[in-house]
């Protein structure tokens, strides 16, 4: 579960109690995954008594576990108190990583968890190749579709507000390589995996020892996936097998 992004280019709008919402509809889903009954009170989903599962539900549904989105202290106060993971979406940069455990760590005191008990996983776009000044070309064009929304999101950096500005209308003009241009490899590695599969590792060494318990490598994977997926699972992953 996440807020989400880019929602009022698709005439949604955002709701503007996220943190509530976000709380409400756990309970709402855990509620039908257990097979309960009597409804669910609440302002933003309540259910009335009657409604209920109308299926048979699996043994272990009630136990699916829940990776909450976010990069802010609120929400992932909220997973420190009810998820079991914590994903920092668009994230390859090992010095968030405490940042966001220190967030989860109010919720996981106000539960009665212990610290540490929700993991936290970094996740990005992801492009790996052999050649890696192709791999880091093609991970800044996908890049620039997301970081203007996540630039501002990450405390431990600095963005220029004018380097941002222009990567978006450069964007919205569908103009990527120009906003890609923008793009420097030390922002780069703040925000994708990208370059050879040595690259990779060590982009993903840093990323645990940070504390970081699990990486999500995002598409396209390479210059053509089925060969970042190929290096990947013969080059990346075991190195920490």
């Amino acid at each position: 579960l996440s807020r989400g992004a880019w929602l009022e280019a698709h005439g949604i709008q955002p709701e503007q109690k996220p943190v509530a919402a976000i709380r409400e509809a756990i309970g709402v889903i855990r509620y039908m995954l257990q097979g309960d009954i009597g409804g669910v009170t609440g302002d933003m989903y309540p259910l009335a008594a009657h409604v209920h599962t109308p299926y048979p539900l699996p043994a272990n549904a009630g136990e699916i576990p829940l990776l909450i989105g976010t990069w802010g202290p609120q929400l992932a106060a909220v997973a420190g108190e009810l998820a079991d993971e914590v994903k920092i979406g668009g994230s390859a940069n090992p010095d968030f990583v405490p940042v966001m455990r220190d967030y989860i760590a109010v919720g996981e005191r106000k539960s009665g968890r212990e610290i540490g008990t929700v993991r936290v996983v970094s996740g990005a776009v992801c492009v790996v190749d052999n050649d890696g000044e192709r791999a880091r070309a093609l991970a800044r064009r996908e890049v620039a579709l997301y970081l203007p929304v996540v630039a501002a999101l990450d405390t431990t950096l600095t963005v220029e507000p004018e380097r941002v500005a222009r990567i978006k209308a450069a964007v919205e003009a569908n103009d990527l390589e120009t906003a890609a241009a923008q793009i420097p490899d030390h922002l780069l590695d703040r925000f994708a995996f990208s370059g050879t599969p040595e690259a990779i590792i060590r982009q993903c060494e840093a990323l645990f020892d940070a504390g970081t318990s699990r990486i999500e490598f995002g598409t396209p994977h390479g210059i053509k996936s089925e060969t970042g997926i190929y290096l990947l699972g013969e080059r990346v992953l075991p190195a920490f097998s």
